[in-house]
């Protein structure tokens, strides 16, 4: 294993990664491997960035009580209106069902009514 050095030629960056050979034994030919270490720094320290570049903030890590107050506040709200529409939706259901069956049975009469009037006519 060995240390390699790449330059970003836009932000001027120097890359640090660890370098591992190996052979390919599909194609026949050595191949390498890299590691992102980190990045060096102007004294020329590696600045370790993890794997996917440089370390992100955290959002999570400085939620006062009073916000997480708020946020159980907003999510009981939410939880709320959701149990109303729930029943409101179960309401409207059933009204559906009630009309249903009375088109069904207004249906039935209509045929029949035509039924008669076509033996009278």
């Amino acid at each position: 294993m060995s240390l390699v050095k790449y330059k970003n030629k836009k932000t001027g960056t120097v890359y640090v990664y660890e370098s591992e050979s190996y052979w390919d034994k599909d194609k026949k030919q050595p191949r390498n491997r890299r590691k992102l270490i980190g990045r060096l720094d102007e004294n020329g320290n590696i600045v370790p960035t993890g794997s996917r570049g440089r370390p992100r903030k955290k959002e999570n890590d400085n939620i006062t009580a009073s916000r997480v107050a708020e946020l159980e506040q907003k999510l009981q709200k939410c939880q709320d209106e959701l149990q109303e529409a729930n029943l409101e939706i179960f309401h409207l259901k059933a009204l559906n069902r009630d009309y249903s069956k009375r088109l069904s049975d207004l249906k039935k009469n209509l045929a029949e009514l035509e039924y008669y009037f076509k033996d009278i006519g």
